[in-house]
């Protein structure tokens, strides 16, 4: 995947960072934070903070341990929450550490590391656009036309039929509030 760029969520004013397969016309928007959407944009428009923020500290933390980022993997979106991998090689051996997206992305950015999507994440959420070639203007229009009219809700995978759905006294509570979760 590639990030083919970062922006709002008319309805509700959330930014969304956009990946786009590398070799197709797929793309898979993802609600995110605001200070990620900062730290991806930052990154994509060569800014640099004058002094370290969060996803430049592990990404110099990692270089000072002789790690590095070796790919990131959205890995499935469950109950309208993307979840991510962030893969780091150290001494020979791959570590797989539990991510948020937007910050798997922020740390691939800044470590040029590949971005990778699971299929099923694929086929349950990315918009395709139909054709080979593809007209960038055409395409922005027809993505932001979605985009005024989608809730992150719409993403949710929908429960298999015959499934009771979880009572909800037996959730367990979120440890972050919900607006701040990805979407």
């Amino acid at each position: 995947m590639v990030i083919y760029g970062v922006s709002f969520d008319m309805v509700g004013k959330s930014p969304i960072v956009l990946l786009k397969t590398a070799d197709g016309n797929q793309f898979l928007p993802i609600w995110i934070g605001h200070p990620e959407a900062a730290a991806i944009l930052m990154k994509l428009q060569g800014q640099a903070a004058p002094r370290p923020m969060t996803h430049d500290l592990v990404t110099d933390m990692l270089a000072q341990l002789d790690a590095q980022v070796s790919r990131v993997t959205v890995t499935e979106l469950r109950e309208s929450t993307f979840y991510a991998l962030v893969t780091v090689r150290v001494d020979g051996q791959e570590i797989e550490v539990d991510s948020r997206p937007s910050d798997a992305i922020a740390l691939a950015i800044r470590a040029e590391a590949p971005i990778f999507v699971a299929e099923r994440v694929l086929e349950e959420s990315a918009i395709e656009f139909e054709g080979e070639e593809v007209n960038e203007e055409e395409m922005v229009n027809e993505f932001r036309r979605f985009l005024d009219q989608v809730s992150p809700d719409e993403f949710a995978v929908e429960e298999d039929e015959g499934e009771e759905p979880p009572d909800p006294d037996e959730l367990e509570e979120p440890d972050e509030p919900e607006e701040s979760r990805e979407r």
